[in-house]
């Protein structure tokens, strides 16, 4: 019973909609998040959830491919790694809050070394450590080496790399060249002007929350619900024809789920006006390219009213604006995953005419 209803949860529908709304609990409740005792009890939990599911035979099949046990260890160090953020920086808000320096401009850290030879000797040894692990990894789990490609042949399922399934499981909502193009160039654009944009002094040279909850928030939900998830989602959750399958569930090449994917053209035009699609393309799509307008450019007045006036104030026009961009295309992804679910709409835009599908 318990299976089956992981099963279930698990579908991309249930269970983004569960990481969303226990990732915004995590940064509103920030008291509990950023203690020892949550720290504690995230580790222990972790630990005796994913012994009970290894003890599977079907989820250890699937895990204990040479291809997914590296994500098994990027899972662990990033669950780690985004807590102790977060509890460095709650302790420093609290001890701010008390009118105490942060942690790291304390008296006791303050004392200065130099970078050689301490930073490099730390290096050297980090570096050192990390090559016996690859080679001990290289030892004991084989290369997932497969015959000589044969172009009458595809495995099923066809995945990428694992830091590329992120990319591929967008491919479901998104059309490829936004999926494999536009998106990840704006992300790249986007991660090389945070430094430019983002002009607030508070935070620099140590932990905290609560002076940059937007900006820690933002970025976090970026990365761990809209590329970790989808990684996730692609690596242990999609099996043959791409199908979602669970994760006590086993693979069947022959399952298959029947959808009916309709451009929001086809639901105006087909469904509710009860006619056939207009001839002339920009006719045909304008109540797409509408949606988009409105999404892009009518709905920033809205936003900076209700909550952007103080960052318009503080970062000035260009860059508050192109934050707002980034924002946007950032919140398209989730937006376009709900409206998949919910409806099977597969594009606002559909003009395959001049390969443009939004």
């Amino acid at each position: 019973m318990i299976k089956e209803a992981i099963n279930f949860l698990a579908a991309p529908v249930y269970s983004f909609s569960i990481f969303c709304g226990l990732f915004f609990l995590a940064m509103k409740r920030m008291d509990i998040v950023g203690t020892k005792k949550f720290g504690i009890g995230l580790l222990v939990f972790t630990l005796v959830t994913f012994a009970w599911m290894v003890a599977d035979p079907i989820f250890f099949s699937i895990i204990s491919l040479p291809d997914n046990i590296p994500i098994i260890i990027l899972n662990a160090l990033v669950i780690w790694s985004t807590w102790f953020a977060l509890y460095k920086g709650h302790q420093n808000d609290l001890r701010i809050e008390a009118g105490e320096s942060p942690l790291e401009g304390s008296p006791e850290n303050r004392e200065k070394v130099w970078a050689w030879p301490n930073l490099v000797y730390t290096e050297l040894f980090a570096g050192i450590v990390c090559t016996v692990f690859l080679v001990v990894w290289a030892i004991f789990f084989k290369a997932p080496l497969e015959e000589p490609a044969n172009p009458t042949w595809a495995p099923n399922p066809a995945k990428a790399p694992w830091y590329f399934l992120g990319l591929q499981e967008m491919l479901v909502y998104f059309d490829p060249w936004m999926a494999g193009v536009v998106l990840p160039g704006i992300i790249i654009v986007g991660l090389i002007a945070i430094p430019f944009i983002d002009v607030n002094p508070k935070g620099n040279g140590y932990f905290t929350f609560r002076e940059r909850k937007f900006a820690i928030s933002a970025f976090v939900f970026g990365w761990l619900a809209l590329w970790v998830y989808l990684i996730q989602v692609g690596t242990f959750l999609r099996g043959p024809n791409w199908t979602f399958y669970g994760p006590f569930e086993v693979w069947d090449f022959h399952k298959v789920v029947a959808e009916n994917n309709i451009n929001l053209s086809e639901i105006v035009w087909i469904k509710f006006m009860n006619t056939s699609l207009p001839k002339n393309i920009f006719v045909r799509e304008f109540f797409g390219v509408v949606a988009v307008f409105i999404y892009l450019f009518a709905l920033v007045p809205l936003i900076t009213k209700k909550w952007g006036k103080t960052y318009l104030e503080k970062m000035g026009a260009i860059r508050y604006y192109l934050m707002i961009f980034l924002v946007l295309s950032m919140m398209s992804l989730p937006i376009k995953m709900y409206l998949r679910w919910f409806f099977n709409l597969k594009y606002l835009v559909a003009m395959p005419e001049f390969e443009l599908n939004l």
